[in-house]
């Protein structure tokens, strides 16, 4: 089950990047809980999915998969004039461990895009809410940095 479901993952991964436009996908790293590999691929101006293939350090500490999508409210706020947006959306999770958990998540972030780089530098708060083996609600949250091309 563990290597259909990151074989899935990784064919999500590249078909976005197949379909890709210039600096339409990212890909980077998280810190946090979990830790690991994230992508992005920007559908629209104002949406996304992203994901990630990540290590969880909390309780179980096993092997964690995620894909969201997100709504981009761009240019949200300012500080020092640097522009930052704003975004939020809905995912699923699941994470290998003795008793393998399905959930989802609610990402609510902000981030900051510099305009002499193709980065995005952001940071995340995540609700879960795991459905199967049994209801458990969880707190993750996530520092990181995606490269664009």
């Amino acid at each position: 089950m563990k290597r259909t479901a990151v074989l899935i993952f990784l064919l999500f991964i590249f078909s976005g990047l197949l379909a890709a436009g210039p600096y339409d996908f990212g890909i980077g790293f998280v810190l946090g809980e979990p830790t690991g590999v994230t992508v992005k691929y920007w559908n629209s101006e104002k949406s996304a999915f992203d994901g990630a293939i990540a290590w969880s350090f909390s309780g179980e500490k096993k092997l964690h998969l995620h894909a969201d999508y997100l709504v981009h409210s761009l240019n949200a706020y300012t500080i020092d004039k640097a522009p930052f947006h704003l975004y939020y959306g809905i995912g699923v999770r699941i994470k290998f461990s003795d008793k393998t958990r399905l959930g989802s998540r609610i990402p609510l972030g902000t981030s900051y895009t510099p305009t002499s780089a193709p980065l995005e530098i952001f940071c995340e708060v995540i609700p879960l809410l795991d459905l199967v083996p049994d209801t458990d609600f969880q707190l993750n949250a996530g520092l990181g940095l995606r490269y664009y091309f």
